[in-house]
């Protein structure tokens, strides 16, 4: 490790894994172009239940990204997340970066219910053949914190390593704890957070959530801020970052795609969205006070959308309340829209889209979206060209976690290496 650093944390590295694509690039094609994937579920023993609309990772080979010996002991979810972890490394040019310095490098993700669809599996032998039947991986396949572990071990690294549990929040917490271990002086930390929701077992585990949709047509079934909000749909997938201190990755010569200038969390009680308000409020407010960013210095902001009306009223408010005037005028966007809310993977793949859209000069429509009857400029149909410096995306959980993070363009790759 080096000495503490008081500098800026970089994103040098991005992977996606997504139901709109098994790429960074192409995933972005499909969010850019407003392009909606949700459709019903195709996965066997769900046919009966009354969620019948979700955004599936399809066309997904496992083998194609991992070894066969880490495959027979993860769940879809850590398959996910270890694809997306070695997409970003190869895009931050670290691939191996263990051999040189194992213990510069750590891993941080976040985790809702862990691997179910594997536990499901042994269950099902457990009771179907007996105990003998059932692996020894059932012990930490399922486990919330196995992407970290097996990402970790797979590449080597040896920095300090962690999980965080905070609800769909999570997601954008863990890129602020990345951030801090970065500033006390490791030199990189792979981050972000991939689900796998839709086994069976899974499933059955959301069906108490009343925010969840059960419409059945995949162009209405997720529509937040509109009048005709029924709740969210779930999703598979999610994406995985480098950062790093952007003095190191100039010296590198890396590409600094955008910084990680601010963030903040609150705590407002599960289902108590007239609550939310106020906490997402005083999480922007946080999140800007330590990026020293004015409200009116945010370009675009990634909702959290959560599709029921009370909560997307509190949302609306919360951004008058936190950006005041510039609040109704500042453009917002949630690409989810288009493909479902992967829970703690969802705030990661708006990092990753916030990101891309400051590349390129892009604020991506929000799918489905056409009649708005909140007080925000909500980017619909198709994706809005503008000068993006700074973007802000904005994530709640279903027991009351709130966050937000405040992100700015990077000057990409440094001069001899454009």
């Amino acid at each position: 490790m080096s000495d503490r650093r008081t500098g800026r944390t970089a994103v040098t590295g991005i992977g996606v894994i997504a139901p709109n694509g098994l790429r960074a690039d192409t995933y972005w094609k499909s969010v850019k172009e407003g392009v909606n994937v949700l459709d019903r579920i195709t996965r066997e023993g769900c046919g009966h239940l009354p969620l019948s609309v979700a955004g599936e990772v399809r066309g997904f080979d496992p083998s194609a990204f991992i070894e066969e010996t880490y495959l027979v002991q993860t769940d879809r979810f850590t398959h996910f997340a270890m694809a997306a972890a070695g997409a970003a490394l190869d895009d931050a040019g670290l691939s191996g970066a263990a051999a040189d310095s194992p213990y510069s490098v750590g891993v941080v993700t976040a985790a809702g219910s862990g691997g179910g669809e594997f536990g499901q599996r042994e269950l099902q032998k457990l009771w179907g053949q007996g105990s003998r039947f059932v692996g020894p991986y059932q012990s930490i396949a399922w486990f919330y914190a196995a992407s970290t572990g097996q990402i970790s071990i797979r590449s080597g690294f040896k920095g300090p390593c962690g999980v965080v549990a905070s609800d769909e929040a999570g997601g954008l917490d863990a890129v602020a704890h990345a951030a801090r271990t970065v500033r006390r002086g490791v030199d990189a930390v792979v981050v972000g957070a991939a689900e796998a929701p839709l086994a069976p077992y899974s499933m059955v585990c959301q069906l108490g959530y009343p925010e969840l949709s059960t419409v059945g047509d995949p162009a209405t079934a997720y529509r937040p801020f509109t009048a005709a909000a029924c709740g969210f749909v779930p999703a598979e997938g999610g994406a995985v970052l480098v950062v790093e201190d952007a003095d190191r990755a100039h010296r590198r010569d890396a590409a600094v795609r955008a910084t990680v200038d601010g963030h903040a969390a609150t705590f407002t009680g599960a289902a108590r969205w007239d609550r939310s308000r106020e906490g997402l409020a005083r999480a922007i407010r946080g999140a800007l006070d330590e990026a020293g960013c004015a409200p009116e210095e945010v370009d675009v902001v990634f909702a959290d959308a959560l599709g029921v009306p009370e909560a997307d009223r509190a949302e609306a408010l919360a951004l008058s309340d936190a950006l005041g005037r510039h609040g109704a005028r500042v453009p917002v966007t949630a690409p989810k829209t288009g493909i479902g809310r992967s829970y703690c993977g969802a705030p990661l793949l708006d990092i990753a889209a916030a990101v891309m859209a400051m590349e390129h000069g892009q604020i991506p429509p929000t799918p489905n979206i056409f009649d708005v009857c909140h007080d925000i400029d909500l980017v619909t149909s198709t994706a809005r060209p503008a000068e993006l410096r700074t973007a802000l995306v904005l994530s709640r959980g279903l027991m009351g976690s709130n966050a937000a993070l405040v992100l700015r363009r990077g000057p990409g790759r440094t001069a001899r290496n454009a």
